[in-house]
């Protein structure tokens, strides 16, 4: 067994688990907070909604669906000065937060849009009925009744960004990614590069197990 694991530095590994956890972290608390909003107006100012505006909602629409098509590889690379601007670096975590928000953001936006739109309209109804403002509407009406859904959508980016934080190891963002093309691929050692795929998969399965048991509590019996 120590033949087989003769590459394995369970330090480095640590190291590069934490890594990977404060990006995914810090990287899905600011999509959290700037795409939920995003996700909310896309949803009002669309079809047959409270702020119906087809100019709007096309133009914040195809930016989304841009933003969303763009290959998070080359996000990575196009956004390097913008990231070193903003954070001082483009390696480390530091410098991987920034490009995963962006591609993290506009992804998690469209699946809050269609968690609200499933929400029941009249629902909607009934609260403006009794005179609720737009804001206790989204508050007391919107958000509650799609938490379930929002929770998922939650639950999808979180795995999504455990995928980027592995792709960021390409251009020096450390983590378990990182540590997987360093050694794995660039040195031919497969004994890390199983390693760290197993830590990865390991996650993800936390995370869906998590968000599931969350969606299941939070929905409706």
């Amino acid at each position: 067994m120590s033949g087989l694991m003769s590459n394995i530095d369970w330090y480095e590994i640590w190291l590069a688990t934490l890594d990977t956890l404060l990006m995914l972290g810090g990287s899905l608390l600011f999509t959290i907070v700037l795409g939920l909003p995003l996700g909310v107006l896309l949803f009002l100012t669309g079809p047959r909604q409270l702020f119906e505006h087809k100019a709007f909602y096309g133009l914040l629409s195809l930016l989304v669906n841009v933003l969303r098509s763009l290959p998070f590889i080359i996000l990575l690379i196009v956004m390097i000065p913008l990231t070193v601007v903003l954070t001082g670096t483009s390696l480390g975590v530091a410098g991987a937060i920034p490009p995963l928000v962006v591609g993290a953001t506009p992804f998690f936006a469209r699946l809050v849009e269609t968690a609200l739109r499933e929400v029941d309209r009249g629902i909607i109804e009934a609260t403006q009925a009794m005179g609720a403002s737009t804001q206790q509407i989204i508050i007391s009406a919107l958000l509650p009744e799609a938490r379930p859904g929002i929770i998922a959508a939650v639950t999808v980016t979180a795995i999504t960004l455990v995928s980027y934080t592995a792709m960021a190891g390409v251009v020096g963002a450390g983590g378990l990614g990182d540590l997987a093309i360093r050694f794995g691929y660039q040195r031919f050692q497969t004994d890390v590069m199983v390693v760290t795929v197993v830590l990865l998969l390991i996650l993800v399965q936390i995370l869906q197990m998590i968000g599931d048991r969350l969606v299941v509590h939070f929905s409706r019996r």
